[in-house]
């Protein structure tokens, strides 16, 4: 791509910069807390695109960039990368995890049972127009259960190869510090299976969304079952220089397991985890992971593809890069076409000079 240098425009440029925080007004710590508290599923979102848990930081970026998210996305991660890394978390254990809904659309009767949870799965989508008239919408209150669920439940995989039904585990353990890691490696393909999990934890919601849908309308050869959709909080285990193991606080999580097929007598599983809670991601997500390794190269549901375009900074900036001058470039499609035309239209004039001659009486 070829640009002309803008001469004269910096004052411009501030200023179209100064338009644009003018129209968002004044950002406080009010502000920021007031998006953390009335959009957590927004803000969730944010922190789970920027591979970065920080609830604070991820407001602050909605707040900065008017609710834009791949502006915010970009903000986050560019400061992500200021931060030292001080320490590797744990492994997380499904069985570990503090479970807040839990459900299977594959078993009805799961160990330890269907926790429904927080979800508008089950209700009317009604826009609730009165509070537009000064009346404010104020939820019910949730009536206690009689007996509460354990927080902590059982894999159901576990469960499920305990039964025959899913192939046995891998039993070799690999040490944290050998897991690649996408925020410091490029993504080579073929992926291992753990760099193409990373990469779907942190990919465009709406991306992933678009093509695990394609795969279940006919384009991959899938039609998932939720086998497990758990929505918890986990808590982040670090080693002190000392050996000490302490809890560092607690995340929101979220992970689907999906399955739709059988292969060498054991059901296959697809899975995807992200930060924060995001069902319809981490099914879409889970669906890709199950299909990746029969759809062909070139197909929408191939890794290749769906990795490389639900990368949401570099598809966003690819894209709005080209509002930036493009002058020498289009000029030069200009003067080709100016120079086709000019030939075309000579071609033209020498056609008709030459029908001329032809049709001239002898003399």
């Amino acid at each position: 791509m070829a640009y002309v240098a803008t001469r004269g425009g910096e004052k411009a440029i501030e200023q179209a910069e100064r338009l644009f925080r003018q129209d968002l007004g004044t950002i406080d710590a009010a502000r920021v807390e007031a998006i953390r508290q009335s959009m957590p599923y927004l803000v969730d979102r944010v922190m789970g695109e920027a591979s970065l848990y920080d609830e604070d930081m991820a407001a602050l970026a909605l707040a900065q960039t008017g609710g834009e998210l791949s502006e915010a996305v970009l903000v986050l991660r560019a400061w992500r990368t200021t931060q030292p890394r001080l320490a590797v978390a744990a492994p997380l254990l499904q069985e570990d995890l503090l479970t807040v809904r839990r459900i299977s659309a594959a078993f009805k009767d799961i160990p330890g049972g269907q926790i429904l949870g927080p979800t508008l799965d089950y209700s009317h989508r009604v826009l609730a127009t009165d509070v537009l008239e000064g009346k404010p919408y104020n939820p019910p209150s949730v009536d206690p259960a009689a007996t509460a669920a354990p927080m902590r439940q059982p894999s159901l995989a576990d469960w499920q190869r305990q039964q025959g039904l899913v192939a046995p585990a891998n039993d070799s353990t690999v040490a944290p510090d050998d897991i690649p890691d996408l925020t410091r490696e490029p993504l080579l393909f073929p992926a291992s299976r753990a760099h193409r999990l990373q990469s779907l934890a942190r990919a465009e919601t709406g991306g992933v969304l678009a093509l695990g849908y394609a795969a279940m309308r006919g384009y991959g050869n899938a039609h998932p079952t939720v086998n497990e959709l758990r929505l918890a909080e986990a808590e982040v285990m670090v080693r002190h220089p000392s050996g000490t193991e302490f809890s560092a606080g607690r995340v929101r999580v979220c992970q689907a397991e999906v399955t739709s097929k059988e292969k060498g007598g054991f059901l296959e599983l697809g899975f995807a985890a992200s930060f924060g809670w995001n069902e319809v991601k981490v099914i879409a997500a889970a669906t890709l992971d199950l299909n990746s390794a029969e759809a062909p190269v070139g197909s929408p549901v191939h890794e290749e593809f769906y990795l490389s375009h639900t990368e949401s900074v570099e598809a966003s900036g690819f894209c709005i890069h080209f509002k930036l001058p493009h002058y020498v470039t289009f000029q030069s499609v200009l003067d080709a076409m100016r120079d086709a035309k000019a030939k075309a239209a000579a071609a033209k004039a020498n056609q008709d000079v030459a029908v001329e001659r032809q049709t001239e009486p002898a003399e």
